[in-house]
């Protein structure tokens, strides 16, 4: 990694004197006269290290440590001064400065200062670099779909991910419900602390509350210690609530306390715990229904659909089918060092007229059988479900070649591919049977 230093200076031969004693140490050197130039190159250029004056001609160099840190949020910051004083000291250093130094005792102490303020950096940098990974992973580009009602869902995501509004997420199984909900939290301020999920259908009511609140020690046989609830660990953070129509009449009163005034009281314990912590729920339930029909509490239905955002089924976005099959299909072919892969015309059209029941989380299942089954780079329809051929049919008004292919092809399974035993099943020569494999690129 290229190890740079940017110093700004007013006084140009102290710049330019400061300038060579650090590139003969093999630093690479940017100079900038006033704080204005010096965030310039800082926004321009990769730099690790900043040697700033602290009397610049248009801005103190101890305020300019707050705006480096903003542009590059793992630089580390020296002040210089002629003249320091105590308080800017402690100022330099509490807006993040790694140093605060006098001009004069620096001509001994800033080749191994800078050489430590470049190990500090170099390590906050790698920290920098994961995490901005991890974010691009679990924000907004990871939704894939290019079609009106996702782009309309992401840009919603998009307006209530800055707040600490509660969201209510909707939608049928499968349609990326808690993709969005990290995506949300990772576009917030929150991103920096935990995102905790928790799937409300995935416990009885006893063992949900004890999840979810935590309890003392003693509240019930086997609690030998106190333990936190899920809230919180996700306390300063976002706590995701999928399946929240599952949850029972009870729990639905101690949550609505959460989101009233971020408290709770524990399982077994009499004082309030405080927390703060964003909520977002999800749901492929009518929750204003349940309500009405007393299954679930209105005031806590009202409370969580503060914002709702509704996200379309994947038969509503038809158009994103081949985009989303094209992206597993890289994504599978990579986990299982198979090259990449091509759909024929057929296989692509079977997956846009299929019924997508289970949504993208279906066609991401369907996806990983092909890779699977494939032995050729090239994806025909025979390796699609059985399902997806009888779609096809319907789909082409029950034409003769339509029928005659998904025919050879069932016969093939049935023969375990053995092309001589499925010309004499079919009763047709073993050189027809070729001819029409080539002519429905069945392989």
């Amino acid at each position: 990694m290229q190890q740079s230093v940017l110093i700004i200076d007013d006084e140009k031969k102290i710049c330019s004197l400061l300038a060579r004693i650090i590139e003969l140490e093999g630093f690479t050197v940017f100079q900038a006269n006033t704080g204005k130039e010096g965030l310039k190159v800082l926004a321009a250029q990769e730099v690790h290290v900043v040697i700033s004056d602290v009397k610049l001609p248009d801005i103190n160099g101890v305020e300019l440590v707050k705006q480096i840190k903003e542009i590059k949020p793992y630089a580390e910051v020296i002040n210089l001064t002629a003249f320091g004083t105590i308080q800017d000291g402690v100022k330099a250093m509490r807006n993040g400065a790694f140093d605060y130094i006098t001009k004069g005792d620096d001509n001994d102490k800033i080749i191994p200062l800078v050489y430590k303020a470049m190990d500090k950096a170099k390590l906050q940098y790698r920290v920098f670099e994961l995490e901005s990974k991890i974010q691009k992973q679990y924000d907004f580009t990871a939704i894939l779909g290019q079609s009106k009602p996702i782009l309309a869902a992401i840009d919603l995501a998009r307006k209530v991910a800055p707040t600490d509004t509660t969201v209510l997420l909707l939608g049928e199984t499968g349609t990326g419900k808690e993709v969005f909900a990290q995506a949300i939290h990772f576009e917030s301020h929150r991103k920096v602390k935990p995102f905790v999920a928790l799937n409300c259908s995935g416990f009885n009511p006893d063992l949900l509350e004890s999840e979810l609140f935590g309890y003392k020690q003693g509240a019930f046989t086997g609690a030998q210690k106190d333990k936190k609830g899920l809230l919180q660990e996700a306390n300063e953070g976002t706590l995701f609530l999928d399946e929240i129509g599952e949850m029972n009449l009870d729990l639905q009163a101690k949550l609505l306390r959460v989101l009233e005034n971020q408290t709770f009281i524990k399982v077994g314990d009499t004082q309030t715990t405080k927390v703060n912590v964003r909520i977002i729920a999800a749901t492929n339930r009518d929750l204003k229904t349940e309500a009405e029909e007393g299954r679930f509490r209105l005031d806590l239905f009202y409370r969580l659909s503060v914002f709702s955002i509704e996200l379309p089924s994947l038969n509503e976005r038809k158009g994103d089918v081949l985009l989303i099959a094209k992206h597993y299909l890289k994504q599978f072919a990579a986990k299982v060092n198979k090259p990449d892969f091509t759909m024929d015309e057929q296989f692509s059209v079977n997956l846009q007229n299929h019924v997508w029941k289970g949504n993208i989380r279906e066609l991401k299942n369907v996806i990983e059988r092909v890779v699977i089954l494939s032995d050729g780079q090239i994806l025909n329809a025979s390796l699609l479900p059985y399902e997806f051929h009888h779609e096809a049919v319907e789909g082409d008004g029950m034409k003769m070649e339509t029928v005659e292919k998904m025919h050879i092809i069932k016969v093939l399974k049935y023969t375990g591919n053995n092309k001589t035993e499925t010309s004499r099943l079919l009763g047709i020569g073993l050189t027809t049977l070729y001819r029409k494999l080539e002519e429905y690129h069945i392989s």
